[in-house]
């Protein structure tokens, strides 16, 4: 009979991930944060390009690797991946490679804060009560409206979307699909921009992102997460006439 690991064991192997994945975000910070910019792209344009066409698959495993990475470690980094994979990728199969990424990153990121840390904090509202334990329960019965609007909120933070459920105890079936659905919408429109970026590097320019800003871009995301949340709406005031 297999004798179970002790507590203090135990403490730290659920929280080995969250280390490692702290750890290298500082290493990035401090060693690779540079490397993330319009700039650094536009320098290595033509050798992008030539690595792409002559490795295509190489190119794009390693291009889903690095986002993978940027989002795990919640490196400021995120927007202008998405823009490059428009960039290398065309808008298909630019797209798709952002969503997985993304999708797989954010995934990660969510176990290792509810191994570490989420599933004592979920346990630590329960038993806290009134008005905050309130919420919890009602966030995890609708849980998907929720998590879909958090995601197509254009102002929220990707990591924040990524932590706060992992520690109010969202299902993670519920998490992945949500995250993968919700992202698409501004996956679509940054792969679209960042398709058009080869044109700006051409001109020896600096990619505006107040572009990003443009009615035309930010008004379907705000409708998206408007309508996402009007189940949200419904059973509130259901609630409250009942």
């Amino acid at each position: 009979m297999i004798e179970p690991a002790p507590p203090r064991l135990t403490f730290w192997l659920r929280r080995m991930p969250l280390v490692a994945i702290a750890i290298a975000a500082m290493v990035g910070l401090v060693y690779f944060r540079h490397y993330l910019s319009f700039e650094v792209l536009g320098q290595n344009r033509d050798r992008l390009i030539g690595l792409r066409d002559s490795h295509y698959l190489l190119t794009s495993l390693a291009f889903m690797a690095i986002y993978t990475l940027v989002v795990v470690t919640s490196l400021p980094g995120a927007l202008i991946m998405t823009l490059t994979g428009g960039f290398l990728f065309g808008l298909f199969p630019g797209v798709i490679y952002n969503v997985a990424a993304a999708t797989l990153g954010a995934t990660l990121l969510f176990i290792a804060v509810r191994a570490g840390l989420g599933r004592d904090v979920a346990a630590q509202i329960a038993a806290q009560g009134g008005a905050v334990t309130r919420l919890q329960s009602s966030l995890k019965q609708n849980e998907v409206w929720v998590l879909l609007t958090m995601r197509l909120t254009p102002v929220l933070p990707f990591f924040i979307s990524n932590i706060v459920p992992a520690l109010v105890g969202v299902g993670f079936w519920a998490f992945v699909i949500t995250t993968f659905v919700g992202i698409i919408p501004a996956g679509l429109i940054y792969a679209a921009v960042g398709a058009g970026l080869g044109e700006i590097f051409a001109r020896g320019e600096v990619p505006d992102l107040n572009v990003l800003l443009r009615p035309e871009f930010s008004l379907p995301l705000i409708g998206l997460a408007v309508l996402s949340a009007l189940p949200l709406v419904v059973k509130f005031i259901q609630s409250k006439r009942a």
